[in-house]
């Protein structure tokens, strides 16, 4: 029981109900599971980010214009939706993901060929993905009114209580979860944050691998981009800003070492719904907007800590127990 107690995802989960029980306190309903499903439900996209943005954590990068991905891809299809009406759903998502792909590809190439830091890369597209949904758009809004009836209800139509948008963010942290776990993309992911050096003694390409994770976090944004402006009802530039740095603030959260090399899907999961548990709890029970950025930022602060003191504490263990072995085997020898 220890053990399991130990663990960082128990841990978030413990704390995730303590809050929820605690907010239940002070706004009666807020533990009702049809609230809960809404906190589940409009999380889902801050989760599917926090996937995208742990895959490139865990190669030792960081993608900070997911969001931007984000907004261009959302406005990109919506204005598709809104001028061509007879074009079908599956198109239009299956476009968004292309787009979203693409621009990280963008992002990868220059990692990885011309090697370039990748904060200094994504800080750079992050402006230069918001100037293009501006220049796509000319500024100008695509409302509800616009969007044919289809686009704007499929991820709202209710499956076994909850929204289709819900259902979609389980199946990609399913998916997520068996690629990281079970595939050779993925086993190159950890290996390539936690040692490079290693990874590429063992024959893995890690500015390769590096580039792959740029483009499955940008497919991931391109997707929440229709999402987003599917669940809102509204394209505009400004969509989803921030939502890069609150896609961070999950994965650290949620124990995603940002040296890279470490974290669950787990975690990044957790790591959101802590997020988007407090930002629907601290509205209700009349904490100010400004307050809630100030938690937020302290939250983000005090897991860093505590990342900072695990893989430190951990690195302690490592040389104890080679100095173990190390004095086992001179005691043979003699």
């Amino acid at each position: 029981m220890s053990r399991i107690l130990k663990r960082r995802e128990t841990l978030l989960f413990v704390i995730i109900v303590v809050m929820i029980a605690g907010f239940a306190t002070r706004a009666s309903g807020f533990a009702d599971p049809a609230n809960l499903a809404n906190i589940f439900n409009d999380t889902s996209i801050l989760i599917i980010l926090a996937l995208a943005q742990m895959t490139v954590i865990l190669t030792k990068s960081i993608d900070l214009s997911v969001a931007a991905n984000l907004a261009f891809t959302g406005m990109a299809v919506a204005m598709l939706n809104a001028g061509y009406p007879d074009l079908p759903l599956i198109v239009l998502v299956l476009a968004a993901i292309v787009m979203g792909a693409v621009l990280g590809a963008i992002n990868g190439y220059l990692v990885w060929a011309l090697e370039i830091p990748p904060i200094v890369v994504t800080l750079g597209t992050l402006t230069i993905y918001r100037g293009m949904a501006f220049v796509l758009s000319g500024g100008a809004w695509v409302n509800a009114h616009q969007f044919t009836p289809i686009f704007l209800n499929v991820p709202r139509t209710p499956l076994l209580g909850l929204p289709v948008l819900a259902w979609i963010g389980v199946a990609i942290v399913l998916m997520m979860y068996f690629v990281l776990r079970y595939t050779r993309f993925g086993r190159s992911t950890y290996a390539s944050g936690g040692n490079p050096v290693a990874a590429v003694y063992a024959g893995i390409d890690v500015g390769w691998t590096r580039f792959l994770a740029f483009v499955l976090s940008g497919a991931l944004a391109g997707l929440s981009g229709y999402l987003w402006v599917s669940r809102y009802a509204v394209a505009y530039v400004d969509i989803a800003n921030g939502f890069e740095l609150d896609s961070v603030a999950a994965c650290v959260i949620g124990g995603i070492s940002i040296a890279g090399g470490v974290g669950s899907v787990a975690g990044a999961v957790l790591g959101a719904l802590f997020l988007g548990v407090i930002k629907n709890a601290l509205p209700v029970i009349g904490i100010s907007p400004f307050t809630q950025m100030a938690i937020s930022g302290t939250v983000i602060i005090l897991a860093v800590v505590f990342n900072a003191r695990r893989e430190r504490n951990r690195g302690r263990i490592i040389l104890r127990d080679q100095a173990a072995k190390d004095t086992a085997s001179e005691g043979a020898i003699a």
